[in-house]
């Protein structure tokens, strides 16, 4: 798991895939990571098509971050508030070039139950379960 670059094995930053975060937690395809630093660049691709990550930010999970069949970034539901949009999506690699008027979205159905999922696993996985 890695900054820009995943593919290459090298960002353009010259950091190594795999070491701006570290693995907390994996159930099925998704991935709970942290950031190696402040300074760790965005999760922007991967080595593992279809992946789903989410990065926990003070032992709390702050964002769910989707990836293509290119390994590619293709969406990102932030769990924060976002102009009065919380949880809110964004689309597309760069952020927001694949959303209505480039903003942030509402949840899906679908994304309302990855959401309730991911917390719930998260939940069982900080109380020992």
């Amino acid at each position: 798991m890695g900054g820009r670059g995943a593919s290459s094995g090298t960002s353009k930053a010259g950091n190594r895939y795999g070491s701006q975060y570290h693995a907390l937690l994996t159930v099925g395809n998704v991935k709970y990571v942290s950031k190696n630093s402040k300074s760790s660049e965005t999760l922007m691709e991967t080595m593992t098509s279809g992946r789903v990550y989410v990065v926990v930010d003070r032992n709390e999970p702050k964002s769910i971050v989707y990836f293509d069949g290119k390994s590619k970034r293709r969406k990102q539901i932030d769990l924060n508030d976002h102009r009065g949009l919380s949880p809110h999506v964004h689309h597309g690699y760069l952020h927001n070039e694949d959303s209505p008027n480039g903003k942030p979205t509402r949840l899906t159905t679908q994304e309302k139950r990855m959401v309730d999922n991911i917390l719930a696993d998260w939940g069982k996985y900080k109380s020992g379960q």
